[in-house]
């Protein structure tokens, strides 16, 4: 996985939970709803990068 795609993926997941739980603390059900939103892109982001390198191993 390139370094630079594996920090995005990992800022968008972290980035996500914080947005996750800063929403249910205040009880804002959109930034809990964003906050998931960003985790799964984190996710999906995390796993195109595992495919390439199965691909290309």
């Amino acid at each position: 996985m390139a370094a630079d795609e594996k920090t995005q993926a990992k800022t968008e997941q972290a980035k996500g939970k914080v947005k996750e739980a800063a929403g249910r603390t205040v009880g804002n059900e959109r930034l809990t709803a964003e906050g998931r939103a960003d985790q799964a892109k984190g996710d999906a982001r995390q796993a195109k990068e595992k495919v390439k390198d199965a691909l290309t191993d």
